[in-house]
């Protein structure tokens, strides 16, 4: 079952990654999208299940934000994974009684014995749910995506980035957040399997104990 989980991930995912056109022509798509970011060796323009067909520009934009947000908070999750795990947890309590070393770690926070309360779960979902509605809120200049934008574009600026650094570092967070996507995918599959998330660490001889 999560093995199957795994390959239709990977598939929507690679989809939302591939840049769009209007054309119908799989083999012209590939021209003229093979220099676009985001499409590059060893698959190129890859859309294997013919999502972004007759698509527009605008649904392309809107997979794009879709998919650097998804890696965003993957690369977050990857990192919340490896600190916890270490043992490294907020102080103080989540719910009242329960202190957030006191929660399991993974997907066993949710599922587990020592699962989240429900009073801290819909605390940080309440809490989640206002920072994205805060923002992603579109249509007015004190949205909080357009002052994200305005602050990185002046960082950039005083860094004095040319236009071809600027694609540079934008295509290292798109593969780094693509390849976090996968990552925190598998240590919920592996978790599932046989409570090793790290089962490289396993294979190399340094397993990693995890909920024990």
């Amino acid at each position: 079952m999560f093995r199957s989980l795994l390959l239709v991930a990977s598939l929507a995912s690679a989809a939302a990654f591939a840049p769009t056109s209007s054309r119908h022509s799989s083999s012209a798509l590939r021209m003229e999208f093979s220099s676009e970011l985001g499409a590059q060796p060893p698959l190129g323009f890859w859309d294997p299940l013919n999502i972004l067909e007759d698509a527009s520009q605008e649904r392309f934009e809107e997979l794009r934000q879709v998919e650097n947000k998804h890696g965003r908070i993957s690369m977050l999750a990857i990192l919340g994974h490896l600190t916890t795990t270490s043992g490294i947890h907020f102080g103080g309590e989540v719910a009242f009684g329960t202190k957030f070393s006191d929660v399991d770690n993974g997907l066993a926070g949710l599922f587990g014995e020592h699962a989240l309360p429900q009073q801290g779960l819909c605390q940080l979902i309440l809490f989640i749910g206002a920072l994205d509605l805060g923002f992603t809120v579109e249509g007015t200049e004190s949205s909080g995506q357009q002052k994200a934008a305005a602050f990185c574009e002046k960082q950039m600026d005083k860094l004095g980035w040319s236009e071809k650094e600027r694609e540079r570092r934008a295509a290292v967070e798109l593969n780094n957040g693509r390849a976090a996507q996968m990552g925190i995918l598998a240590l919920m599959v592996h978790e599932k399997l046989n409570n090793d998330p790290y089962i490289i660490n396993s294979l190399l001889g340094f397993p990693v104990a995890f909920n024990q």
